[in-house]
């Protein structure tokens, strides 16, 4: 396996570790509550008691299932010969469709939307659901949602992005402004405030960018970040109070990963992770404070009062990018929900077509 399967590979099985870890905290609304029922650093491991899954493993919840569907989208888009925007909005109605139990013969394109796992209700976002329940009718959403709803589910987009459309790997399948505009209009599908999509194509920009580099570190990833901020100037100008906030919010990040105060506090100083710019803040982070310690990542993306899942899984998925799938800890892998499918999604990503999965 070559180095860019691996960290694809990473980045959508980071996200779902991070999901699960953090699902089963997701509405305590106090750290020291999260203490009490895991004791003195929180959650650290999986609870499979609270949350477990179809084949028996951590449970994830809606963030993963949306991010798989956002993976079967571009690849229905690619198959389809239809804008990447055009088959991620249908995968989108699909997952809906999944939720509401309602039947379409038009949106019946995904063949994830049959599984148990993708099916079951996992705690949707409201926002999500209000907004394809609209496209679903025909009509343009409208709402001023900042939610993380849309920020959580695109990492697929960069990471199809990257893959080579040649055999010498000389030129990327998407160049990595549009793979960023990608991944901000799939986030605008719902969320319409754009705090709710320029982050979503922030997030997008880092994980290109710490996917291809061979060797990536703590400093370069400061970098990508500082890179991928100011590509939001250029990519949406046309927001500059927003762009001005998120640019300000990234400094910050780097500024708190350097002080000596605990991850409680310093999350506690970006937010709670229910917005789309607080739960990337929070992500980035931790990524960057922990870079070399995927676990303490993890335990710090989603030990706080806020939207635990959503930020343990966008931390998953940016640094997973950066590290790649071997170098998880096996104990992660082995237990999280849909381990081989999301694998097999990961491996079709790459090479960018939707392939058989047996026993599927």
């Amino acid at each position: 396996m070559n180095t860019l399967q691996d960290r694809i590979r990473g980045s959508l099985i980071g996200g779902a570790i991070g999901d699960a870890l953090g699902y089963p905290v997701e509405f305590i609304f106090s750290y020291e509550k999260i203490q009490a029922r895991y004791g003195e650093r929180g959650i650290t491991r999986f609870d499979r008691e609270y949350a477990v899954g179809q084949d028996g493993k951590a449970a994830v919840s809606d963030d993963t299932q949306m991010t798989l569907f956002t993976a079967n989208g571009l690849l229905n888009a690619k198959r389809m010969g239809l804008p990447g925007t055009v088959g991620i909005r249908d995968a989108y109605i699909e997952w809906y469709l999944t939720q509401t139990g309602y039947k379409s013969s038009r949106y019946n394109d995904c063949w994830i939307a049959s599984l148990p796992a993708l099916i079951e209700n996992r705690a949707p976002g409201t926002t999500c659901m209000s907004a394809l329940e609209a496209v679903f009718q025909g009509q343009i959403p409208k709402n001023d949602s900042m939610g993380c709803g849309g920020v959580m589910r695109i990492a697929p987009i960069p990471l199809y992005a990257i893959a080579p459309i040649t055999a010498d790997g000389d030129q990327c399948r998407i160049s990595i402004k549009d793979a960023d505009l990608l991944a901000g209009d799939a986030a605008r599908i719902t969320h319409k405030h754009p705090l709710g999509f320029i982050p979503a194509a922030l997030m997008s920009h880092i994980i290109y960018r710490l996917a291809c580099d061979p060797k990536p570190t703590q400093e370069t990833m400061k970098r990508y970040i500082q890179e991928g901020a100011e590509a939001m100037n250029e990519l949406y100008g046309v927001f500059p109070k927003e762009v001005k906030y998120m640019v300000e919010l990234t400094d910050l990040v780097v500024r708190l990963t350097n002080n000596d105060k605990s991850d409680v506090e310093n999350i506690g100083v970006l937010g709670e992770g229910w917005t789309g710019d607080e739960a990337l803040t929070i992500a980035l982070y931790c990524a960057l404070k922990h870079f070399d310690n995927f676990e303490e990542a993890m335990i710090a993306a989603v030990n706080h009062a806020g939207d635990s899942d959503s930020t343990g899984a966008v931390t998953g998925n940016i640094l997973g990018a950066a590290i790649g799938y071997e170098a998880i800890p096996q104990f992660f892998k082995e237990d999280v929900e849909m381990h081989d499918l999301i694998l097999h999604m990961a491996d079709d990503l790459y090479r960018g077509k939707i392939t058989k999965l047996e026993n599927r």
